[in-house]
């Protein structure tokens, strides 16, 4: 455990893009015994489901799905520069407009939809730990939901 740890600390990422669908695949082609796999992410990445779907079928799988709060919906702060890590694609939006926070809001709520869809249909279970919250309550009610 404190080897993956270490690792997970000291590695170096060769580009900003995030993909799960290797991982996944790495792990339904190479992992030949079935086991249990966590998948710590935001899922915030590119679609996935394909892969998700295959993996669960040979392994079992758990997702813990990290998120912040602030991630949910806009402050109004006036105008506001944002960048998509993914691509370092800059834009401004003005978070006084409350069509601009209401649509944030509605995608966003669309998103988390489809992420919790897909991991039912998955059969994947997946608890969310938020980062200014307890992870021990979300991690103790998956364990005895298994």
């Amino acid at each position: 455990m404190l080897r993956i740890i270490r690792e997970m600390l000291s590695y170096e990422p060769q580009s900003s893009g995030t993909s799960l669908q290797e991982p996944l695949r790495f792990l339904t082609n190479v992992i030949r015994k079935r086991c249990t796999a966590f998948v710590l992410s935001d899922f915030m990445a590119p679609p996935f489901f394909d892969p998700l779907r295959i993996a669960s079928g040979k392994h079992d799988i758990v997702a813990l799905r990290i998120s912040d709060r602030r991630e949910h919906w806009l402050p109004d702060v006036g105008f506001m520069k944002v960048t998509d890590p993914e691509t370092g694609l800059e834009s401004w939006i003005d978070t006084s407009s409350a069509r601009i926070r209401s649509e944030y809001a509605a995608q966003w709520q669309k998103h988390d939809e489809t992420i919790s869809n897909s991991f039912r249909s998955c059969g994947v279970d997946s608890a969310t730990i938020s980062t200014g919250g307890d992870y021990i309550k979300p991690l103790i009610s998956i364990f005895k939901h298994r």
